[in-house]
């Protein structure tokens, strides 16, 4: 499978750091993977409405940019749908056998994702109905995917 993870911001954090990267070496047995981080607009605390979709949407150009036509696209919103780990897994699974091997996951920044990045979505993921940062989001979901890969693979992981 070829993977992007296409993401708002960058991740600043060392043990964020160090935790990516170890699971970018374990995936890289099941996929090819590609990170790709766009900037992140800086706002105030306090935004208007109208302020709030202005930088959900700059935000959501540069997404755009890096989203591939013939890819499956995975995005990461609380309104998505939950998965156990062995759905997950079965979700991918069935991408790869139809010939989707292309998966572009979708990560917003701190105000999460322009609509129009919701509306091109061929799926809406939530790993839960908390709220967290999108830095740490990011390593959840690299954990997800590479469990995953091991329950395709009938390798042994804890549950």
């Amino acid at each position: 499978m070829n993977i992007r993870l296409i993401c708002v911001g960058k991740i600043k954090e060392k043990y964020l750091v160090q935790g990516i990267s170890e699971y970018k070496k374990r995936l890289s047995r099941y996929a090819k993977l590609e990170i790709i981080e766009v900037q992140d607009e800086k706002a105030p605390e306090s935004l208007s409405p109208a302020e709030e979709q202005a930088v959900l949407g700059r935000e959501g150009e540069r997404l755009t940019r890096y989203m591939r036509d013939s890819a499956v696209k995975i995005v990461l919103a609380i309104e998505g749908q939950p998965f156990s780990s062995e759905e997950f897994a079965e979700k991918l699974q069935r991408y790869a056998l139809s010939g989707r091997s292309q998966l572009d996951f979708i990560i917003g920044g701190s105000l999460g994702l322009d609509q129009a990045i919701i509306k091109q979505a061929d799926l809406l993921l939530s790993f839960s109905r908390f709220t967290f940062p999108h830095q740490l989001m990011r390593l959840i979901l690299m954990e997800q995917i590479y469990r995953a890969f091991r329950i395709i693979n009938g390798e042994p992981y804890h549950k």
